[in-house]
C-alpha cells in the first residue's frame, strides 16, 4: 500500500501530524462522544453518524454547526461532545497508535520539527496529551483556536505551525500527515511539499488520494523511512 517518495520532494524540515486516527487510536471514541452530544440535544445520533464519519478531521464545532444549524445549539452540542470525550479519556480509553511515539522521536532525531494538530478544543487536546504522557513530546501542539478558529480543511493550522516554528524557508519544506481527506486538503491548501495519508483512521486510500495525498502509508511508523 505504501508508495515511494518522489525524488523531487524538497528537504522536509517541519512535520505536521494529526492526532486521532494518525498518532492516537480513535477506537470509536469520536462517535461515542458525538452520540452523547446528540442525545444531550434530544437528537437521534443514528441519523447523523454517516455525516460525522465523512467529516472526520474537520473541527468539531463546524460539524455541529452543519448538523444543528443554530449557533447556540452547535455550541451546546460541542460542549457536550468535549465533556463526553474527556470522560472517555479519563476512563483510560485513549491509547497511542503503534510506533507513534517512536516515530515522533525519530523525526526529531533526524533534525525535523514536529507539530501535533487536532480538530478538538484545547482542553480535550491537553487531556489526550496528558493521558499519553505526551505533553513534551512534540515541539508544538495546535488546535483550531490557536489558528484563529478555523480548523481543517482550511490550511490555517498548518500555516500557523509554519509561522510559529520558523524552521522552514518554504512551505514546500513541510509534510502534513493525517488519516482523513480533510487532513489532505489542509496540507494541499497550505502548499506542503509532502501530503501523506495513513490507513489507521477514518478514510480509505481512494478518499485520501482524491483529496490530494501524495503518499499513502499503512501507518505513521513508515514516515521516517519515507523522509530519510
Amino acid at each position: 500500500m505504501t508508495s515511494l517518495m518522489n525524488p523531487t520532494t524538497p528537504d522536509i524540515r517541519l512535520v505536521v501530524l494529526d492526532m486521532a486516527g494518525t498518532t492516537v487510536a480513535d477506537g470509536g471514541l469520536v462517535e461515542e462522544a458525538f452520540a452523547a452530544a446528540a442525545r444531550h440535544l434530544g437528537a437521534e445520533p443514528d441519523s447523523m453518524v454517516d455525516y460525522v464519519r465523512a467529516t472526520m478531521g474537520e473541527s468539531k464545532i463546524s460539524v455541529f454547526r452543519h448538523l444543528f444549524g443554530e449557533e447556540g445549539k452547535a455550541q451546546d452540542a460541542n460542549k457536550a461532545f468535549e465533556a463526553a470525550y474527556a470522560e472517555l479519556v479519563d476512563g483510560g480509553r485513549v491509547a497511542a497508535l503503534p510506533d507513534a511515539r517512536e516515530t515522533i522521536e525519530t523525526l526529531k532525531s533526524q533534525g525535523r520539527t514536529v507539530v501535533l494538530t487536532t480538530g478538538f478544543a484545547r482542553a480535550t487536546q491537553d487531556a489526550i496529551l496528558a493521558a499519553l504522557g505526551w505533553q513534551d513530546l512534540a515541539d508544538l501542539t495546535l488546535c483550531p483556536a490557536d489558528a484563529g478558529g478555523r480548523g481543517r480543511p482550511y490550511p490555517d493550522m498548518v500555516l500557523t505551525a509554519f509561522l510559529r516554528t520558523a524552521v522552514a524557508d518554504d512551505v514546500r519544506q513541510m509534510a502534513v500527515v493525517g488519516d482523513t481527506s480533510y487532513d489532505m486538503l489542509s496540507g494541499v491548501r497550505a502548499g506542503a511539499g509532502l501530503v501523506a495519508g495513513v490507513l489507521t483512521g477514518a478514510h480509505d486510500v481512494d478518499a485520501l488520494r482524491a483529496a490530494g495525498a501524495t503518499q499513502v502509508l499503512d501507518g505513521v511508523g513508515q514516515l521516517p523511512g519515507v523522509l530519510a
